[in-house]
């Protein structure tokens, strides 16, 4: 809880600078956006930190998002598929998606970084190629409960928020108040030991990547229609990073066995914080990659200084 903690007086800060370099930051209409960004890029992140927890990587999430995308416009569309079977059947396909990643993983030994990154280029031509390379839409009447659930808000709250208010609680109950979710946090210290004490981990590997293809289907959905636009080429690129950054900033250790629901949500604000500072800073949206470097890096050197110090303490008694 004191890493959280950390993370989140960090976040306190960074927004009260934010607003004293420009009061637009605490502008209504700026801060839903970014709620409503935060909302979305935190279901996201959550999905790449179970992963992350059982010492595992997602590369994948960002190009599944845009096969969601471009296959959720084409039900919709052109198959005219009722409006509820479209996304049950493309956030079932991302699940899907993650449950034949956990295979290759666990069955195969292949490393999830490689498996991951062939998906996040096989999924990526598979969208340009179902899509002809072009832009995919819903227009601009119709399916307005989806909209709603995109862009709407509840008593001046984004929608997209709420959800990650729910999502997140049940990711709290999972990981921290189940048995499943010690089973996670075993595997990532140690997956052999935890074989050994007769823990399948076979299924609950695979279970990370479905939980992690789930939660990419559920925010492709949103994206999809915050957007109104899937571009087969770009939609989603670099998402990956977001939420593995977003992750690693809130406490999720790369080496596997640590993080928490709390911090990565927690994570993902300050990360959205960071990016809106960027914007309205009038600095080009190219150095966005360029931050996401730096946390990334950040996060990782911290979590080797507070290794080394947890060491030294254990050896000093």
């Amino acid at each position: 809880m004191r890493k959280e903690l950390g993370i989140f007086i960090l976040l306190l800060l960074l927004c009260v600078v934010v607003a004293a370099i420009n009061p637009r930051f605490l502008v209504a209409s700026n801060l839903q956006n970014i709620s409503r960004l935060i909302g979305m890029f935190g279901i996201l992140s959550i999905g790449a930190g179970v992963v992350i927890i059982t010492s595992g990587i997602d590369l994948s999430v960002g190009s599944i998002m845009a096969l969601v995308g471009i296959l959720l416009s084409i039900f919709l569309t052109q198959k005219k598929w009722p409006s509820v079977l479209a996304v049950l059947a493309v956030i079932a396909i991302a699940a899907g998606l993650g449950w034949i990643h956990g295979l290759l993983i666990t069955r195969l030994k292949i490393q999830p970084f490689i498996v991951t990154l062939c998906g996040l280029l096989f999924y990526r031509g598979l969208a340009r190629f179902i899509a002809n390379d072009a832009t995919q839409g819903f227009g601009s009447e119709g399916f307005m409960w989806l909209r709603n659930l995109a862009s709407g808000q509840l008593l001046n709250i984004p929608t997209p928020f709420l959800f990650l208010i729910l999502i997140g609680i049940l990711m709290w109950v999972v990981l921290q108040r189940s048995v499943y979710g010690r089973y996670l946090f075993a595997i990532g210290r140690n997956e052999e030991a935890a074989r050994y004490s007769g823990i399948g981990t076979r299924k609950i590997i695979s279970s990370a990547y479905v939980l992690s293809g789930l939660l990419a289907g559920i925010t492709g959905v949103l994206m999809a229609f915050y957007t109104n636009s899937i571009s087969p080429s770009s939609h989603g690129n670099f998402y990956e990073l977001y939420a593995i950054a977003a992750a690693v900033l809130g406490g999720c250790s790369l080496r596997g066995g640590e993080g928490s629901v709390i911090g990565i949500v927690i994570g993902t604000a300050l990360l959205q914080v960071l990016q809106n500072l960027v914007n309205l800073l009038g600095i080009p949206s190219s150095l966005n990659f360029a931050v996401m470097g730096t946390v990334i890096l950040i996060g990782v050197v911290a979590d080797e200084l507070v290794r080394r110090r947890a060491v030294r303490k254990r050896v000093a008694q």
